[in-house]
Formats: C-alpha cells, structure tokens, sequence
C-alpha cells in the first residue's frame, strides 16, 4: 500500500501528461502480480468498495478526535479523506502496514459493521500519505488527473503496442489483469476476447473551424445533426449485452430498456437520448437517468430512452469499421429496415448541395435544440481516436450570460488548497438565485486571484463552503438551459464554465433569471 500511496503522491503533484505515464509505467514495471493488476483497476475506476462510507470515516475520526477540532480542520481542508489523515491520531503497537492486495481481500469479506475495525486497523498502521490514499481509495475519490485512457496509454507505451490493442481485450478481462500483464511483458498469449460483447474505441471528430470549411469539397462529405445526448456503444455478443459509454464505462444497468431492446450479434454507435413522440427531449432529462446504478420503474416511464443510430461497426461477428462510411451507412439502413427495432432509430442524413446551404440549416440548431452538426467523409473507414480530416463537429456557437458570484468551494486534487468550484446567480425581484455551478474556464493565474477574492470577501461559512459579498460578475460561457427543479431558480445551465471575469462590472448590471427564461430550449 506505501508504494501505490507514493504513485497517487507523486501523481497528484505531477501536472503534466507525460510525467504522470512516467510515474505508472516505472510503477507497473517495478510492482509485482497482484498488486499492480489491483493498483490498475484503482486507476481505472474498475474498483468499488460498498462496505464503507464517508460517514464511517468521519465516525470512527470522531471517536478519536475533538468535533470541534475536526470541524475546523475539516473546514479549512475542505476533504475528508485528506482531513482524517491528516489529523488521525495513530495508537502505538503492532502495526503492519497493510498490502493492496491484502485490502481488497478483506474489504471483499466484510461487512458494513466490520470494514469499520479493519479500517482503523490500517489507519494506525500507515503514514499520512498512506491513510490519504487509503481513504481515497475506497471512497472512490482518486482524482490524481489519471482517467482510464492515461493508465491503459502507460501500458501500451511501455510494451510498444497501440492503445487500440488494449482497449479491445480491456472490456474480456478482470482484475488483478494477469493475463493482461502477462501478454503485455511477452510471457503469455494475447487474451482471448472472442465471443465476449468487448469495446470497440470510437472514432471522434475534429472541431471545425469556420475558415475551414471553405478548402473543403462539400460532395465528399454526408451531414448529421449533432444530438444533445451522450454517445453510446450498443455490444452484443456470446449471447451477452453492454451499453458502453465513449470512455467504454459499461452503463447498461442504468438502462435495463436498452438492454432489453437491443438485438443480438451487433455492434452499434449512436447517441443515447430522452424521447416522447418521436421527439428529443432536453439534455437535462436524460441526466436523470445517468450515473445511476439502477433505475426505478417509474424512471424508465418518465424519462424513455432510446438511441439514435450513427454507425454499424460489426454484423454477425462481421469487422465493418474498415468500409467506407457509406457503405456502412447502407448496411445499417438495411440492417433497420429488416424489423422493428424497439428503442432504435436512425439519424438522418441532411442533404445540402453547398456549404452556405448548409451554414443556414446550422443557424437553426439551437431552435430545435440539437447542438449543431456532424460532417463525416463519405469514404472514411472507421478509425478508433480523433484523426485529422475524416470526421468534423460543427457545434452552434455558446450562450453567455453575466452572472454574479455567490458561494465558492475547495476542488480536488491539486486544487484543493484553492476556491474553485464557483456558484453563480441571476436577479429575480431583486434577489440572487442560483442558476449554476462552474469548475473551469480560468487559468491558474485567475484561480489565483479568485482564490484570494474569496478568502478577502467572504461573509458566511457553511462548512467547506464560503458565502461570498454579492460583488464579482462571471460572464459564463454555456450551450443550453433547460427547465430544472434542482435550482432555486428553477433553470439549469448545460455545460457552465467561466468565460471572463468581470471586474469591471457593477453585480446590478448582472442579467436576469428572467432573460435566461428566454433562452430556453
């Protein structure tokens, strides 16, 4: 446990992409089987621990700390995990400091009632950045800035394959990934994946500039409208099926109607979405249902998904990513045409004979609530990554509203000595309300200085939160708002971040809930 405590360490201090592949790939080369297979599965997100809960950590902190004291610490720390062990007071004795491996075994056996002595066990046992990235560990809080895609990278460079190569038996293996090891370090056989419903890496597209868009031929291209839902990949194979997300999470518990739709041996890419009468709904629906582990009965009737069909990578164990896209496009339709198909339907495809046909299609995405458009060369295979030309997204232009700021929060992380989790709020008779929260958009230097604003401003503490002077305007960069009743306001924003601040304006000047009211979709 010390050494992947000093790898979360050492990551976390580590800024830049290339350092942290560093850090894992010297980790995973000087780590034996299982610990590292354990360690990965940590850094993948791969790893769930039920039997303890952020409130058995404050209670067994509690039992051993003054509440006053902690509650202060608490405050001025803003993290639970890196408050406990920070303060946690170690009983002297015969403390060993535990194993990864060790940990998921027993976490593995345990009850709600016992993980609790096992824990402060551990605690007693480990450093300060030992119990920090045991805390963090099974709470499920890492952000060490490793998503999954950076720690399969790191294996990839250090065996010299390419990523694709992993990503593709990833979804067949489990942990401690052995075997995955094994094949990695040239000692085993690449595993067998055949049969298993496994992720196919998407293809995704470049952002497309509008000055490009004239030195390309519009009859080389088909046009999409680009939906406003999360982009999913339908697997079904060996008589099992998946619902991944473009990050290949598998999600399909979430979505037990898309399961229970999706026909067999296929692999399908679309766009899932919230649909009543054939129309889509907004953006904020459908967030009803994600990041869910299960879904009610009465979710699956008032928020019906479905998907939007793109693609058709694979037909009856058939490989259709090296055709061309049209040719793709033709088995899919006829794919489609051959039944019903319950929770499907296809994107369609937007004819246009020129650009500025197409320019003027574009300017009314925002009144149908679509997010813009898709152009995807008609003779392009399907390509797992972002390359450069085949694939283009055309998205509207962002809304902007200038809101004033009224709560901050520590981050995470690397930020978590810094205020960085910004609410905002808009007028309505002559009070603020809150429309929204954002967490990026600023460089360091302005995290810097809004950092110390808030420190200088603040007029009421509520825990790791500060209520700030009603002040600073933000202008706030967003794509949509939505009807929403988690708001006081009762409107969300899709996607806030922080356009510029506004040190220049007067907070009265700031819009209204009223004017957002207006920009609804």
């Amino acid at each position: 446990m010390n050494d992947f405590a000093a790898l979360l360490d050492a990551l976390l201090f580590t800024p830049a992409r290339l350092g942290k592949l560093r850090l894992m790939s010297e980790y995973f080369a000087a780590t034996p089987d299982p610990e590292r297979g354990w360690a990965l599965a940590a850094l993948t997100g791969e790893l769930a621990f039920a039997e303890v809960k952020p409130m058995q950590i404050r209670e067994l902190v509690l039992g051993r700390v003054d509440a006053e004291l902690f509650g202060w610490s608490y405050d001025f720390v803003g993290d639970l995990a890196e408050t406990a062990s920070l303060i946690w007071p170690a009983r002297p004795g015969a403390n060993r400091a535990p194993g990864l491996s060790e940990i998921v075994a027993e976490l593995a056996a345990a009850t709600r009632a016992s993980a609790g002595a096992r824990l402060e066990r551990w605690l007693d046992a480990l450093d300060a950045t030992g119990r920090w990235a045991l805390l963090k560990l099974i709470t499920g809080g890492l952000r060490v800035g490793v998503s999954a895609r950076l720690a399969k990278t790191a294996l990839a460079e250090r065996a010299q394959i390419p990523l694709d190569e992993i990503e593709a038996v990833w979804h067949g293996l489990a942990p401690p990934y052995v075997e995955l090891f094994a094949w990695l370090e040239g000692r085993g056989p690449r595993p067998e994946t055949a049969g298993k419903p496994t992720f196919h890496p998407l293809m995704l597209a470049q952002a497309l500039a509008e000055d490009d868009l004239d030195r390309l031929d519009p009859g080389s291209y088909r046009a999409e409208w680009k939906w406003d839902g999360i982009r999913v990949q339908l697997v079904a194979r060996g008589g099992e099926k998946r619902l991944y997300s473009r990050s290949g999470d598998d999600i399909g518990a979430a979505f037990p109607d898309i399961l229970a739709a999706m026909p067999a041996d296929i692999v399908l890419d679309g766009e899932l979405l919230v649909l009543r009468d054939g129309e889509v709904m907004p953006f904020n629906e459908l967030q009803q249902r994600l990041n869910r582990k299960t879904a009610s009965a009465r979710m699956l009737q008032d928020y019906p998904a479905w998907v939007r069909l793109y693609d058709m990578l694979d037909e009856a164990g058939a490989d259709l990513r090296p055709l061309p896209f049209d040719e793709r496009r033709s088995r899919l339709e006829s794919w489609y045409g051959a039944g019903p198909r319950e929770r499907l339907d296809l994107s369609p495809l937007i004819p246009f004979a020129s650009w500025d046909e197409l320019r003027r299609l574009r300017e009314g995405a925002r009144a149908r609530g679509i997010e813009g458009l898709m152009l995807k060369r008609r003779d392009a295979p399907y390509l797992s990554g972002r390359p450069k030309g085949p694939w283009f997204k055309w998205k509207r232009g962002a809304l902007t509203v200038d809101a004033v700021l009224m709560y901050a929060q520590r981050g995470h992380g690397k930020r978590s000595s810094f205020y960085s989790d910004y609410t905002f709020g808009a007028w309505r008779d002559g009070a603020l309300v809150p429309v929204g929260k954002a967490y990026s958009g600023f460089t360091d230097e302005e995290l810097k200085r809004l950092d110390r604003w808030v420190r200088d401003n603040t007029v009421e503490r509520y825990g790791p939160v500060r209520e700030v002077a009603q002040q600073l305007v933000l202008e706030i960069a967003f794509d949509s708002v939505h009807r929403s009743t988690r708001h006081k306001s009762g409107l969300a924003l899709r996607f806030p971040r922080v356009h510029r601040i506004r040190w220049d304006k007067p907070a009265s000047e700031a819009d209204t809930v009223a004017a957002l009211e207006r920009l609804l979709t």
